[in-house]
């Protein structure tokens, strides 16, 4: 079966925990374009993602 969906491409830069901006902003549009187009998403802070690596004890406090 041949997929002809255009794709998206969309990332996200982290500036803390989650809040209704975030939603309203972007996670509720990344919902709907899943269902028009093939989506890639990301994080597109490398920073956040490695600092502060080492103290695994704050990963639970950004995530559910």
């Amino acid at each position: 079966m041949e997929n002809n969906k255009p794709v998206v491409v969309s990332g996200a830069r982290p500036t803390g925990r989650l809040h209704l901006g975030n939603y309203w902003g972007t996670l509720r549009n990344w919902v709907e374009l899943q269902n028009k187009y093939d989506c890639y998403f990301f994080v597109a802070d490398w920073h956040a993602l490695t600092a502060g690596a080492d103290k695994s004890e704050n990963i639970a406090a950004r995530a559910r």
